[in-house]
Formats: structure tokens, sequence, C-alpha cells
């Protein structure tokens, strides 16, 4: 059974007890705060004896003095018959107020230990308790899986928002709650009796009546060398029992001392058990630390939190769950298919994939990674593998690799097709690492190594070309994702411009709704986005949304975009068919890898043709006019530089601190942006040293171009594209 799969069950099972043990401990939490503001706490250096002197001046027959975990001096005693406690102030001794146990319902304290169900209960709470434990180490595994290591565990989160909530709240409280479950079980074990904090008894020892009067408190030679911060409990000798003696407690033992001579009878050290149970309850309580309880408070909250977000996560995933119709047999099909996916969307794909096969007569069956075979009729096989974490395998085909090194190699090919994100260091890292292992096995393949970057419906699509011609059949490849609501955007402005290869393009500015709409459209993932994220378009007569770079973010006012029109592309010439006052169909899709955080540190934006589009949002929205340098590409000036008008004003503003353009068709136009960078290399490495973000947009070849340039200009700093991604100081959008 594999981590992911026991941190799903026991959260799902366990996790709705461990919520009312969280949000009980939260509300006991607030025991300790508020005894540590009840009454004035005495001065650590105090010494025991000039306490008791003090208390036995105010109060009369005074048996028990006790140091509260706050800090506090309660003081017992008997008016007449009345036994009374009272808060003592350890200044002059006198007496503050009545002291009271913990005001707080009892039946939440019952809640929390037991369940309110008895001893059955504080098993079940016990049970809890070790089942948060163990919730905790495969948190812990789950984490630095996904992070990519410990190196890489404070590393932006991305993902749905439920996910990011979930590790970002892990990250913070999970070393808390994993030893909060761990003083839960020491103290269990203490209750339930599995560990005996002291066996021992306690020594027959009594005072030795000599006929002198008792010596004072104050004079007993044991309490003036012991300060208050050491003490527990001191216990008075009995007024009728002359051979009674003085006890005395702390951290380190208990001892009783001679009332007439003052000499210590016997002394007990605490026993380790019980070193380790104080220990636990202060961690567990925050008793005698009320900040420490304020986290503790904090912490048993957000286990609401982690269970809300795990329970959303789990509900995805099982919506995502890999439906495979028309699966052939294993024995009867010709075309295989195996998938490794972590979050479930490459089952999609392959579907996809199976159906189209199918469609030209093909038997395909599906099935997931660690299933890897071929049988008598296999004549294809392909693999659609997804990337976790630092180049990780999805964890149910964590074995794949050693299995798939331990069959015979048969010449059927085997084709892979990776799927990842390049916002990543080792994007596609484990289809390479398969790809690598079926060619080193001697395994042959159709089509070479493609990687799939965020799902792209369009690159699957180009592969699926790539696949009808070396298969020589008309094949088809059209991945329709769920698609989240979309709302309707009206078109307000256009500026168009010629191009350069007959490839005409405009800026698009869509109104964005009023406030109250706004308000409406949160279920539509429209109520918020920025420059950067990216808006989902599905034109007319298809069922595949196209995706475009915003160049505006919701704070803007409006939803912009830039849209060249491609050869047969579908959704760019409806997109360049509309008029002011036509509208369009769209939702969001967050792209928080390419998003830029708020900095002070430079900015080095590079970006070609349309890919200048989420650079020009994020200059847009650079008020705090952090250093921001711009390389721009295009062809020619008078024909494709986009949103020149607005680049050259926010440069007079300050949003834009340098400016370089190149332009690759018109006479000293300066080649492309990568020959701009090579130039200014001394400039581009004294950004970089400084600590500089990157963002690259355009297309495929450019952003190659451009990471080559920079690794050459980086070398002097023993820097790369590699390492800057590493760092999260790199990000690219390419299309």
């Amino acid at each position: 059974m594999s981590w992911k799969v026991i941190h799903r069950w026991l959260g799902l099972t366990v996790g709705t007890l461990a919520v009312v043990l969280g949000i009980t401990g939260s509300v006991l939490a607030i025991d300790p705060v508020q005894k540590a503001w009840q009454a004035p706490v005495a001065p650590g250096d105090l010494p025991v004896a000039k306490l008791v002197e003090r208390v036995t001046r105010s109060v009369p027959g005074v048996e028990e003095i006790r140091r509260l975990p706050s800090g506090a001096i309660a003081v017992f005693s008997f008016a007449g018959d009345q036994p009374q406690a009272s808060y003592v102030d350890p200044a002059d001794g006198k007496v503050l107020g009545a002291w009271q146990p913990s005001a707080l319902p009892r039946w939440v304290k019952n809640l929390h230990r037991s369940l309110l169900l008895g001893d059955a209960g504080r098993w079940g709470a016990a049970g809890i308790a070790l089942a948060m434990a163990l919730l905790c180490v495969s948190a812990l595994v789950l984490l630095l899986r996904r992070m990519g290591g410990w190196q890489r565990l404070a590393a932006r989160v991305r993902g749905s928002l439920a996910q990011r909530i979930h590790v970002v709240t892990g990250r913070v409280v999970l070393a808390v709650l994993c030893l909060t479950s761990l003083t839960a079980l020491t103290m269990s074990a203490s209750t339930l009796g599995l560990v005996a904090l002291d066996t021992r008894t306690e020594p027959e020892v009594v005072s030795v009546v000599t006929g002198k009067p008792d010596l004072p408190g104050a004079q007993l030679a044991t309490l003036q060398s012991l300060a208050v911060q050491d003490l527990r409990k001191l216990n008075f000798p009995g007024a009728t029992d002359p051979e009674d003696t003085w006890k005395v407690a702390t951290a380190k033992g208990q001892g009783w001392i001679d009332r007439y001579s003052g000499q210590m009878l016997a002394w007990q050290d605490a026993t380790l058990a019980q070193r380790v149970y104080d220990w636990a309850v202060v961690l567990h309580t925050g008793e005698a630390a009320w900040p420490w309880a304020v986290v503790l408070g904090l912490v048993g909250a957000s286990v609401l939190l982690f269970w809300l977000s795990g329970v959303v996560i789990w509900w995805q995933a099982r919506r995502q769950a890999p439906h495979i119709t028309g699966n052939t047999p294993l024995a009867q099909a010709d075309v295989l298919i195996f998938v490794a996916s972590e979050g479930g969307s490459t089952w999609g794909f392959a579907q996809t994939l199976q159906d189209a096969l199918s469609q030209r007569g093909h038997r395909v069956h599906t099935s997931a990674l660690e299933n890897f075979q071929t049988t008598a009729p296999t004549r294809q096989v392909f693999v659609l593998a997804a990337t976790y974490g630092e180049g990780q395998a999805p964890a149910h085909a964590s074995h794949a690799l050693e299995h798939i090194a331990k069959l015979n190699v048969s010449a059927v090919p085997v084709t892979v097709l990776g799927f990842g994100d390049r916002q990543f260091p080792a994007f596609c890292a484990f289809a390479e690492a398969l790809d690598r292992t079926l060619r080193a096995r001697g395994w042959p393949a159709l089509l070479p190594l493609e990687c799939i970057h965020q799902q792209s419906g369009q690159q699957f699509a180009r592969w699926g070309i790539a696949l009808a011609q070396a298969l020589n059949e008309p094949l088809v490849l059209e991945h329709v994702p769920r698609l989240p609501p979309t709302a309707v955007l009206t078109l307000i402005a256009r500026q168009d411009y010629p191009g350069v290869t007959g490839q005409p393009t405009a800026i698009l500015r869509f109104a964005w709704p009023s406030q109250g709409l706004v308000t409406r459209l949160r279920g539509h993932g429209l109520a918020r986005f920025a420059a950067g994220d990216l808006v989902g378009i599905v034109p007319p007569g298809s069922a595949v949304p196209r995706y475009y770079s915003l160049a505006s973010g919701w704070e803007d006012g409006f939803l912009e975009i830039c849209v060249r029109q491609m050869p047969g592309g579908l959704c760019s010439m409806h997109l360049l068919g509309l008029q002011v006052g036509d509208s369009i169909t769209a939702f969001i899709r967050t792209n928080p890898g390419f998003s830029l955080p708020r900095t002070r540190r430079p900015v080095l934006l590079i970006g070609a043709g349309t890919g200048v589009a989420p650079l020009v949002g994020f200059i847009r929205r650079n008020d705090r006019r952090s250093p921001m340098h711009l390389y721009f590409g295009g062809r020619d000036p008078a024909r494709d530089f986009f949103f020149g008008a607005e680049i050259q004003r926010w440069l007079g503003e300050g949003r834009l601190a340098t400016l370089q353009t190149v332009f690759s068709r018109v006479p000293d136009g300066g080649g492309y942006v990568q020959d701009a960078l090579r130039r200014d290399a001394e400039h581009v490495r004294d950004l970089v040293a400084q600590g500089a973000i990157v963002r690259v947009c355009g297309s495929r070849a450019m952003a190659q171009g451009v990471a080559e340039a920079l690794d050459a200009v980086l070398e002097p700093l023993q820097l790369s594209v590699a390492a800057l991604k590493a760092k999260e100081r790199y990000a690219e959008d390419i299309f």
C-alpha cells in the first residue's frame, strides 16, 4: 500500500474525529492564556523561603502553596472548617482573589480527552492520535515528493486552490501537528495505565520530636536555596501531627523536610517517565508557556482546514479518476496504451487516443503503466507518462522502470509521450527516463519522445498529426478536457496590425463586468485573474479550448489578449473576425508558475511577437516602479511592434526601466532577442547578479535560443537557466 493511499484513507476515515479533537483542543488552548493573565507571576529568582514568609504573614491556616503552570501562586488554607483557595501576590503575600479551576465547560475537556465515552473513548482518542501521527509521516513523505526534496520544500506551490491550501498549511503546521500527536500518545499511555510514571512508594519518614518549636519555613535551608521558578508544590506540616513533615515537589523530584531541624529526611528524583510526561503536558497543552498555547490553538483550528481541503482534493481526484470506455481485453488488443498519471488528467488523453485508434479499426487496451507488457497480437505500444515533483514517477508507477527493465524485449515499437510543466526544472524528466530505459533495453519506437506542456490540447493534436503520418492512417486527436463554467465577455476595442508574412494580428480588449456581476462570476472562474494567466476560448464548431496569455489583470478593469492569425487556426480566425460589440464565452486558467511575485528585485522580461502580451501585463501593473527591463523581438517595427505606444509611455512613467527592441526583417534591425542579450551581456549579468527574476514568452524556438544565449552570458557567474529555474527565478510561457 502506497503512502498516498494510506494518507488518503486515514484522512477520510479518521479525519472527521481528528477535526473534533483539533477544534476542542483549539478551545482548550484558551485556558493557559487566560490563566497567564489572571494573577501576577512570581519572580523566578525569588527564594521559596521568602515566599513562605510573606504568605504565612497574610494568610492564616496555610496548608499548601502551589506554583501554577502559568507562574501564578495559589495558596490553599482553612478558615475555620472552610477550605479556601486564593491567588496571592508574591511581592507581599496578600490575597488577590479566589482561585478556581478552569471555567471552560467540562464537557469540552471530556469530548477532547475521551469523546464523551469514558474509558472506551480514551482508547479511541489514543487511536486517533496514533492515526494522526501516521498521517503526519505520510504527509511529510508526500510533501517531499511533491516539492522535489528538502531543498525545494519552501518553493512555490502549484496546483488547484485546494491543493495549494493543503500543501502550504502542511508546510507551516505539520511539525506541530506531529508533535501534538506524539505528546497525546505519551499522555494517553499514562492515563490508560500502559506506562507507570512512578512505581515507588513514599519513604516512611517522620519529624523527630525534640520538644523544640517548629522551625519557621522562612528559616529552612532547603527552601532558602530553592527558587520559586523551580517549585511545583509545598505542603506545610499538619498542626495536629507533631511527626508530620514539610513536603516539597519540584520538576526534579520531591523531598521531605524535618519540621524541627530543617534537615532533608528523604529525596526521590523524578523518574524518566515522569519527566517525559511533564514535557508532554507542556507541549500538548501549552501550560507554563501561553505563547505556545496560542500556537497550539491556531494549529488545532487548522485541522478543519486540512480536512476540508483534503476532501476537496479527494473529490477532484475522484472526478478525474480513469474510466476508460471501450477497452478491449489485453489478450485481444493490437494496440496497448499505458498511463502514468498523478492527478488523473493524463487518462483523459489516453481515452482520446484510444477512441481515435478504435475508430480506425484497432483493438485497443488501456491500463496503468505498472501493468506494462506485450502479447502476441500487440503491434503498437504507447506510453503516456506524466512527471511528478522533482522528476519522479507518479506514485502508482513508482516501480515501473524496474518492472520494464526485467521484461524480455520484443520488436513491438513503444512510443513515449510525456506530460509536464516547463516551469519545473525537471520538465518531463520521468518520461525522458522511461524513454531512455526502453531504448537502452532495445525497444524500438514509432516516434521520438514528445513532451506536452501544461496538458496542451494543441500540442497533443500536433503529435496526433505526426502519429497519423507514421501509421499511414487518417487519425485526428481532438482532446476535449472538462471545461469549467464560462462567462460572456464583450469586445470593446481592437487594435489591428498587418503582420509581415500574411498573418494579421490584433490586440483585443473585452469589457470587464461591473462589481456586482464579478461577485456572481466567482463560480465561473472569472472573478480574479492576473497578467500571465490564460484565458480559454472555445471557438464555434469546436469543443477544444484555445488558450491565450493575458495582457491585463482584473484590477485593470478589462481583459486583453494579442491574437495572431495562424494557418488553419479556427480560434484565431474567429477572434480576428470579431467586431466591437461582439461577444465570446471564456474562462480563466491560472498560470501560477509564470506569475510575477511582488518584488523589488530587478525583473528581466524577454518576449517575441505576441509573446510580449503577458510581459506587457506585468509592466502595466508595476505601480511600485520595480526595475523592469524588457527585451522585445519582432520582424518589422511598422507592422508588428505590438503595444508599442503603451510601452513607450510606460517607459516615460518609470513602470519600465529600460527597453531593448530588435527586428529581424528590416536592415540593421538587430536580429533576434537572443542576439540582443548577447550584445548586452554585461548588463544582463549585472541584473542576474542582483537577483533578477526572468520571464520569457514566445515560440519554442525563441525560448530555446534565449536559454542558450543566457547560458553563455551567465557562465562567468557560474549560473545557468537550469539553476535559475531551480531557484524559481526563471519561467517560460511557450506556445
